[in-house]
């Protein structure tokens, strides 16, 4: 029997929790029961949660010790820094052969124990600059629903835990039992697309002397990198190093993204054809839009509309 532990920490995230207990501690009488699940925290006793109550954990981190897995459900504040004995006792459990897995924020957690250092992870899109920032030997990937890399997985956010869960109990038990396990959860057994298109557009920054709204203005017309810089009245060259310290990208990435936000915008609130939608926001044909559309989101402009309509 494969055991699985939690580690809790106040103030404790309640539906990443969840998921592992979905996922490994919850006996279905419809099927074999492979796990058993258990929840550690460094002080036994009462550990405040967000949902506002506080839950009773008897077990310290010996538990750890004993563990197949080792699931770190969250970690809020995600600033918060790991004591001493928990770097240790998740160290010990790695190097024995622990699988460490961890939900949204609690990869931070595990970044701070030097695990993921040269290697690529995840975490929720808000989060991931952060990540990135505070661990800089750490290669972030933020479109990625989870990433496994054997003895250490991490999730993007809350709900991709349980993409994260499903896919270790498809490694452990199987395609057919995981698909089971999904089935009783009311889930897809499997999901192929990232968090790309659940993220907000990027927020621009403050310089932008009015270049915001003047495009947006114009998405339909043929706009170009030279008529960016005409009308800040700058080099295309220069437009390039602003955008590059604005935007952390390319004047033409830039406007391709602002394209881009403008075509979800009007496929959440209006009826509009795509071919309308297409010619609106400047990419000319629905095929060019469904193309770049799919490379910006990971999915179809008619699959996005039907999972984000506004009523």
């Amino acid at each position: 029997m494969h055991r699985v532990v939690a580690l809790v920490r106040p103030v404790q995230s309640t539906f990443e929790l969840g998921c592992a207990i979905e996922a490994f501690g919850t006996e279905r009488p419809e099927m074999p029961q492979h796990y058993t699940f258990g929840v550690c925290t460094e002080t036994p006793g009462p550990v405040p949660t967000t949902g506002g109550y506080a839950m009773t954990v008897s077990q310290d981190l010996s538990a750890l010790d004993t563990a197949d897995s080792v699931i770190i459900p969250g970690w809020l504040p995600v600033e918060e820094p790991l004591s001493d004995p928990v770097r240790r006792a998740l160290l010990r459990a790695h190097a024995r052969g622990a699988r460490l897995v961890t939900i949204c924020s609690g990869v931070f957690a595990l970044a701070r124990t030097g695990l993921l250092d040269g290697r690529s992870a995840t975490t929720h899109w808000a989060r991931a600059e952060q990540l990135r920032r505070e661990f800089p030997h750490v290669r972030v990937e933020p479109d990625r629903l989870f990433v496994d890399h054997g003895d250490v997985a991490t999730s993007a956010g809350a709900g991709a835990g349980f993409d994260l869960c499903l896919h270790l109990v498809r490694n452990d038990h199987g395609a057919a039992y995981a698909a089971l396990l999904a089935r009783h959860m009311v889930l897809p057994p499997h999901r192929e697309v990232g968090q790309a298109r659940h993220a907000p557009p990027p927020a621009p920054g403050d310089a932008l002397d009015g270049l915001l709204p003047w495009v947006d203005e114009r998405l339909g017309a043929a706009l170009s990198v030279d008529d960016l810089a005409a009308h800040l009245g700058v080099s295309p060259r220069t437009l390039a190093r602003r955008s590059a310290q604005w935007f952390g990208m390319s004047p033409g990435a830039w406007l391709l993204s602002r394209r881009v936000a403008a075509a979800r915008t009007l496929l959440e609130e209006t009826d509009l054809p795509v071919e309308a939608i297409a010619m609106r926001v400047g990419f000319g044909s629905s095929v060019n839009l469904r193309r770049r559309f799919r490379d910006r989101t990971g999915t179809t402009p008619g699959a996005y509309r039907r999972e984000f309509r506004v009523p």
